[in-house]
């Protein structure tokens, strides 16, 4: 028997077309069963966390069916309480499946430490865009006989003598101790 005799019979029609139709019902099925089982057209609303708790936002997520994920919370921002939500994603109000992981970031307890370098024997103007850099403040500025105008004498924290490599926290007012150009008196 011929090919083109065999694709034109019968049989071969018959097959094929029981074929097409095994396709089309078996897409059919596969596509109803995706829908049952992804809850097509079924969204849960993302609620607003930020400032709240963990506790709470763990409370309002379990009551919209939605996982929580926290993140690492390394800025602190003081607008916001201790331990409490600064941001979220996907952000209040977003429609998305129920179990979806809402991934919070947390405020931490204040700012991380930094070191502070060794500003010691240099210029005023070298070691302010050094602290500020490093996100400390500029506190109060005061003078001292040595013959180095606006040389780095020392730093202060407080009152009280900052040796380099202490760790102070972001933000914080470190007072310098510069030379005020006079030669001192014996």
């Amino acid at each position: 028997m011929s090919i083109v005799k065999f694709l034109t019979s019968k049989v071969f029609l018959k097959q094929l077309l029981l074929a097409i139709i095994a396709i089309v019902v078996l897409c059919f099925l596969v596509l109803q069963w995706l829908k049952i089982t992804t809850n097509h057209n079924e969204f849960e609303t993302v609620p607003d966390l930020k400032g709240k708790t963990i506790e709470v936002a763990q409370i309002e997520l379990n009551d919209n069916d939605l996982m929580m994920e926290i993140q690492d919370s390394a800025n602190y921002n003081p607008k916001y309480p201790k331990y409490s939500v600064i941001d979220q994603d996907p952000s209040a109000g977003a429609k998305v499946k129920e179990n979806r992981k809402i991934y919070i970031t947390l405020n931490p307890s204040g700012y991380r430490k930094i070191t502070v370098p060794d500003l010691r024997q240099q210029t005023f103007r070298n070691a302010k865009p050094v602290l500020k850099a490093l996100g400390f403040e500029v506190g109060k500025v005061t003078y001292q006989d040595n013959i180095a105008k606006d040389m780095v004498l020392g730093l202060r924290y407080k009152g009280s003598v900052l040796k380099p490599g202490t760790k102070l926290e972001k933000t914080s007012k470190i007072d310098l101790v510069l030379g005020n150009g006079k030669r001192p008196s014996n």
